[in-house]
């Protein structure tokens, strides 16, 4: 019953992707597309259809949170996920704190926009700024600049009472001063969420055929780089957002919930083209993943009724390693018993004798969790726990 009910130990969310971007940054490797015309009304029909199927698999569920994610979810009309929030929580039971993210860029920002979002339901946003200068925005191909980001992030300020931005660090000629500079100023504007990540070069995407070539010139050593990861950890602690997760940093209260449910292995619903979920269904739990091309996925749904792509078995091996494959990253750690009942067995001792022994883990208060040290090698921690 430990293993049957496990899901319920990280909540119940519900993704929605919209696959849609006016430009393709050179360095996303995610699902995203331009597209010069979007029937919205086509769209939104079949993201309803898809929560009326869903929901047939899982009533009277708890929901504890929405995300939007793109894609850009602020090209989307508002009437389009005021629709779809209002469908969501007439099909599950909403959490009284029902958290509800929009993903946003700075150049789709518009200020009646964004208050009608608001209203009709979003109450946290996470805007994609990624540089607070001029010059990296452009290397980033972003379409934005800095007085724009600033712009649109007071404009968000105004309309919503949670508000995160992105971050990238180890760009092109990228110095360790510079990155202490822009933090602080991004910590001056009163955020009290960011999620700060490292440019990583990804095959298939503009930076990587670049890179290949030789001709993405000025990254950052990894010991660079990682001297920027550790500075990251120390700046924003200092100003009261120290890393609740590898990549995240928040004033105590503000994380990002739905993004805890993954990290914590929740349950969570995956709609739209290339979603992928995590399901619970008749006491087994399953891995989805709708197809990745925004046109077949919407034709497959009009036409069979179903956005699925991939339905997997997972295992109890298969669930006890993306258990801690997605703890592991949160500071507060894992739970080792909730391991052993997933596995069937519990972690190796002498394995955690020596990872903690040597500073990489720690298991206060009962709970398993990589230090200070051992988060920048998390990875390696990981495939020791794992043999």
């Amino acid at each position: 019953m430990a293993q049957i009910e496990d899901w319920r130990a990280g909540g119940f969310g519900l993704y929605i992707h919209w696959p849609f971007c006016t430009s393709k940054c050179p360095y996303c490797d995610f699902n995203s597309h331009v597209a010069a015309r979007i029937d919205q009304r086509r769209w939104l029909a079949a993201y309803l259809r898809e929560i009326d199927r869903v929901v047939a698999r899982t009533p009277g569920r708890v929901l504890n949170t929405i995300f939007f994610g793109g894609g850009t979810p602020s090209l989307m009309e508002p009437e389009v996920v005021a629709a779809i929030l209002e469908r969501a929580r007439r099909a599950w039971v909403p959490a009284n704190d029902l958290e509800v993210t929009l993903e946003a860029n700075p150049g789709s920002v518009d200020a009646g926009r964004f208050r009608a979002y608001a209203e009709g339901g979003v109450n946290r946003l996470s805007m994609g700024v990624q540089a607070l200068n001029d010059r990296d925005l452009k290397r980033l191909g972003r379409m934005h600049s800095l007085a724009e980001a600033r712009r649109a992030f007071d404009i968000a300020r105004a309309a919503f009472a949670r508000v995160s931005f992105d971050l990238i660090y180890a760009r092109q000629d990228q110095t360790l001063a510079g990155w202490r500079a822009e933090l602080r100023e991004a910590l001056s504007m009163a955020v009290d969420h960011f999620s700060l990540y490292q440019l990583t070069i990804e095959d298939g995407t503009v930076f990587g055929a670049r890179a290949a070539a030789g001709h993405l010139k000025g990254l950052p050593v990894d010991e660079a780089a990682s001297d920027m990861y550790l500075l990251t950890q120390d700046v924003c602690a200092a100003a009261g957002l120290p890393a609740y997760e590898v990549s995240n940093h928040a004033r105590p209260g503000a994380e990002s919930r739905h993004n805890l449910v993954y990290w914590r292995y929740g349950d969570y619903a995956g709609i739209g083209p290339g979603a992928h979920g995590r399901l619970t269904l008749g006491g087994a739990r399953f891995a989805t993943e709708a197809p990745k091309a925004p046109g077949a996925w919407l034709d497959q749904v009009e036409q069979t009724g179903s956005g699925d792509g991939s339905i997997e078995l997972l295992g109890a091996g298969d669930q006890a390693t993306e258990f801690l494959l997605m703890g592991l990253r949160l500071a507060e750690g894992v739970d080792p018993a909730r391991f052993a009942a997933l596995a069937g067995r519990p972690l190796p001792a002498p394995v955690l004798d020596h990872l903690t022994g040597i500073g990489m883990l720690s298991g206060a208060g009962g709970r398993l969790a990589a230090t200070r040290a051992g988060r920048p090698v998390l990875n390696a921690i990981l495939r020791e726990l794992l043999a």
